[in-house]
């Protein structure tokens, strides 16, 4: 019999709607197990992390406001890093996170800064040295790029820095999707490079990628069509039309396969 919580277990006692609790594990807040039955087991841990929703939704901010936020708070902060040392609070309409002496908006990226009215003159002091602003998406894509072969593990979390401050960083996406890819990550790599898709709009990279991995997966229909899809936006990608041309073949679609090896053969030749 497994241990832990179940769904049902965790909104009874923290007072979460489902669709929070669902919201936090697709947005890898919280990575539960699976029960026999393939359903959600959470740890104790999993609850006092789940724990920083609950001062969000008892302020009645909107559900998708407080998983927005909850979603680029993961995303801005090392897997090492754990969520369950920061306190998350409303202020007013805004999510704030604390840690230590530090708060930030994790929508905004910014600082905020704490000051206190100093007697009997009654001027404003800050109680907090400002801290310098957060690196822009730009910034983080570069320090990822230089990481990727000695800290994997650091350059896959400033990717997706990246991205959450700047959703429409293609060359993140694809980065990351191909780090998620190579480690095994198979979900969190098919939600990046759909992710990228739906922010960036369609590109070749992204569909021939997605396509990789999906063969990975065992999901040769929908590797096909991503094929196909990465060649209506470059007619020229050799390497799509190579790897259509194997699918074929081994679906015993000789004729398809004959096609795709001869369009590779011609595009090969004119590089």
């Amino acid at each position: 019999m497994n241990e832990g919580y179940s769904l049902q277990d965790v909104s009874r006692l923290l007072g979460l709607p489902r669709s929070i609790v669902r919201g936090l594990v697709d947005a890898g807040f919280v990575a539960p197990e699976r029960g026999a039955r393939r359903e959600y087991r959470f740890s104790f841990q999993d609850l006092v992390v789940m724990r920083t929703a609950q001062s969000l939704v008892e302020a009645r901010l909107p559900t998708t406001r407080i998983l927005r936020s909850l979603r680029r708070l993961r995303a801005q902060l090392p897997p090492e890093v754990p969520m369950s040392g920061l306190r998350v609070e409303a202020v007013g309409d805004r999510v704030v996170v604390h840690d230590g002496a530090t708060q930030w908006q994790p929508d905004s990226g910014q600082y905020v800064l704490r000051f206190q009215v100093e007697a009997p003159r009654g001027r404003l002091a800050f109680i907090d040295a400002p801290s310098p602003p957060l690196a822009s998406a730009e910034a983080l894509f570069e320090q990822a790029l230089a990481l990727e072969e000695s800290k994997p593990d650091v350059a896959t979390a400033l990717y997706a820095r990246a991205v959450a401050i700047e959703p429409a960083l293609l060359a993140a996406y694809t980065n990351l999707g191909r780090l998620q890819h190579d480690r095994k990550q198979w979900e969190a790599a098919e939600a990046t490079y759909r992710t990228g898709i739906a922010n960036c709009g369609a590109d070749d990279g992204l569909y021939f990628n997605l396509a990789l991995l999906l063969e990975d997966l065992d999901r040769g229909e929908e590797a096909t069509a991503m094929y196909h899809a990465a060649l209506e936006q470059n007619p020229e990608l050799a390497e799509a039309h190579y790897n259509l041309a194997l699918i074929c073949e081994a679906g015993g679609q000789a004729q398809e396969a004959i096609r795709h090896l001869a369009a590779y053969r011609r595009l090969c030749r004119k590089r």
